[in-house]
């Protein structure tokens, strides 16, 4: 099976990419699940109900979210009724929305897991005690099992990635918006990257204006952070090929197109 995951999606020039490149690299990848991180895909902060529906039209079966969940208080409208959207799993007992879900694509079932990490990150519960034991209970509907890792540092995010090497799919960081080299099988079978990247802006700094950052660089004062303009934009993925028998990764490849 086939699986693409999309980069954070940032602004319009995010989605943008993303109704410009899918359809062919559907075409291309032979009709892939399309799992995207939307966190940041309305105005660079949080995610509408309008804008999870283009993302749904442009071919993108499910979302996964990450620390600017809330930031759209849009999202508190639809989050519990949308079976196709999930937020980190970690967040108090209570929250809105859900932290796991599934998706069945062409006759299979795929789990989709997201979480949070907690390193230069908001304290959140902790997400190495909650990954297995929600891990397995994807497992108990299908093998196939991925999870987001939303997470700011490299450390944690390779520690999750050799935690959960053999409970899951896939362990595809997310959250810092630069593609990483280090796309792997890990040895007992999970799809592992640092980071997925981007889909967004090119000519920014992760999204935002470059002369917004520099100047808040230059001057230490707090600034607004607009998404940069859409001249150039670039999108960010992984494709994975999976075992639908064992729920093992055959193949993890990085996929970086600008337009």
């Amino acid at each position: 099976m086939k699986l693409l995951f999309i980069g954070d999606i940032v602004g319009r020039p995010g989605r943008q990419a993303v109704r410009d490149l899918l359809p062919a690299l559907r075409r291309e990848y032979d009709d892939p699940l399309v799992v995207a991180n939307a966190e940041n895909a309305s105005g660079g902060r949080g995610l509408t109900k309008e804008n999870a529906a283009e993302l749904y039209d442009a071919g993108v079966h499910f979302i996964t979210m990450g620390n600017h969940v809330w930031d759209n208080r849009q999202i508190l409208d639809f989050i519990d009724d949308d079976p196709r959207l999930i937020r980190p799993a970690n967040y108090p007992a209570g929250a809105p929305g859900r932290g796991t879900g599934v998706v069945t694509r062409q006759g299979r079932k795929v789990g989709i897991l997201n979480l949070s990490g907690r390193v230069f990150m908001a304290p959140l519960d902790n997400p190495f005690a909650l990954a297995g034991q929600l891990a397995a209970g994807l497992r108990r509907e299908t093998p196939l099992v991925i999870m987001d890792f939303h997470a700011e540092a490299t450390s944690e995010k390779q520690a999750m990635g050799w935690f959960m090497d053999g409970k899951v799919s896939a362990v595809l960081g997310t959250h810092t918006h630069v593609q990483t080299a280090d796309a792997r099988i890990l040895p007992k079978g999970a799809a592992y990257i640092t980071d997925v990247g981007m889909t967004g802006p090119a000519d920014s700094v992760l999204g935002v204006k470059k002369e917004i950052i520099i100047n808040s660089f230059l001057s230490q004062m707090p600034a607004r952070f607009d998404v940069a303009g859409g001249e150039t934009r670039q999108f960010n993925a992984v494709l994975l090929t999976l075992d639908e028998q064992t729920g093992k990764a055959a193949e993890i490849e990085t996929i970086q197109r600008l337009l």
